[in-house]
């Protein structure tokens, strides 16, 4: 079986599994979904309790849903990755099976659009709590909505229907109105996590910077890339002389990973693709170096953090393919992201298709989770086909 074949065969598996699902499922982070922990008063109100509560759930190799009434839901950010997969196979093979997948999504993806902002927004579906912010159910995020607006518009660019676009453009005025915004001494910003924080979450207020600068193609709008631009400074002033980036700013936040890496270099690259703007290439391309010879193993395996292997999970080596497809180097780099792609196939995906959360040092989480597993894989293989039967 040649490698194209290998991609086309997990491909198969991996989507007849999530047919089989409907696109729903659990989560990492879905622990407050439980009924039977809402259903304790002293616990559900409880910051503390509401951490370790995600926290048991998210390490624990046992999957403990059933039994706490956490049930399979939709998460808009990952039938957002499935549509994104879609219109790339629709692109590379253009059959009406694919289209029919991608109205469908489509329409599943507006229907849980959360309403009450400035322009259209998504959140996901659970309460999380976590160390900087608590955030409700549905409650929209930068995250969320910057990659509903991206898939809405790759949907946009095949079925060509005026509605999707007009959606996807009022993501815009949810980013640029309802978000919070905090200034550095030069005037430039970092946009929120959400309306709620004023967290400087560097991939966050990137990937909202990405979706602006791609609306400003469509719209012409100079306010929108404008924006973009100010966010892109913001957290470029803040790339270490490596070229590495910490989560955040805050001082629990200082770990430097794989795939938010990853999406900070992808979202430099989209600004300066849809703004013709070149003043951040030297950080882009001292972040790509960082990347691809820090966070990927001779074997192929895939780090998360920068100082240590454990946990592999699996969003690295979704997000590799991702970026380098996106910076349109995966041919030159074809031999790493084969050797990583081999490695992930044959070590984290399951004979029934879906793909494994994470290998720790003693043991797997072979928890099928929707959104982070299954939906960033079959992003990513797709991303890895298109790429290469361009």
């Amino acid at each position: 079986m040649g490698f194209v074949e290998l991609v086309e065969s997990s491909i198969k598996k991996l989507e007849s599994y999530c047919l089989s699902e409907d696109y729903k499922g659990w989560d990492p982070y879905d622990g407050l979904n439980s009924r039977l922990f809402k259903g304790i008063p002293v616990l559900k109100n409880n910051k503390l309790a509401q951490l370790a509560w995600i926290q048991f759930f998210k390490r624990s190799p046992v999957n403990f849903r059933r039994l706490a009434l956490i049930e399979k839901d939709y998460n808009p950010k990952g039938l957002a990755l499935f549509l994104a997969g879609y219109c790339n196979l629709y692109k590379t093979k253009q059959r009406d099976e694919y289209l029919e997948k991608i109205n469908y999504l489509v329409k599943r993806i507006i229907s849980l659009k959360t309403e009450g902002y400035s322009g259209a927004c998504w959140g996901y579906n659970f309460d999380w709590q976590s160390r900087a912010f608590y955030q409700p159910k549905y409650f929209p995020t930068i995250v969320a909505s910057a990659y509903v607006g991206y898939s809405l518009l790759d949907a946009y660019d095949i079925t060509k229907n005026a509605d999707i676009l007009q959606m996807a453009l009022s993501i815009a005025d949810f980013i640029l109105n309802d978000l919070n915004k905090t200034y550095d001494k030069d005037g430039n910003y970092v946009f929120s996590y959400s309306p709620l924080d004023k967290t400087e979450v560097f991939n966050a207020s990137l990937l909202g910077s990405r979706l602006l600068s791609r609306l400003f193609y469509y719209s012409k709008n100079e306010n929108l890339i404008k924006a973009a631009k100010k966010s892109v400074e913001f957290c470029c002033k803040y790339q270490k002389n490596d070229g590495s980036w910490t989560y955040s700013t805050l001082p629990f936040h200082q770990w430097i990973d794989s795939f938010h890496t990853g999406y900070n270099i992808e979202c430099i690259h989209e600004y300066q693709k849809y703004s013709d703007d070149g003043s951040f290439k030297s950080h882009l391309e001292k972040g790509l170096k960082y990347y691809l010879d820090t966070f990927f193993t001779d074997e192929g395996k895939p780090k998360y953090y920068n100082n240590s292997l454990f946990p592999i999970d699996i969003h690295a080596p979704a997000q590799l393919i991702i970026t380098l497809s996106r910076l349109g180097i995966l041919q030159k780099n074809i031999d790493l992201s084969n050797k990583v792609l081999k490695w992930t196939i044959e070590n984290m995906q399951a004979l029934k298709g879906y793909f494994y959360y994470q290998i720790k040092k003693r043991y797997k989480i072979k928890i099928p989770y929707m959104r982070w597993s299954q939906a960033w894989m079959f992003y990513a293989l797709t991303e890895y086909l298109a790429n290469i039967n361009k």
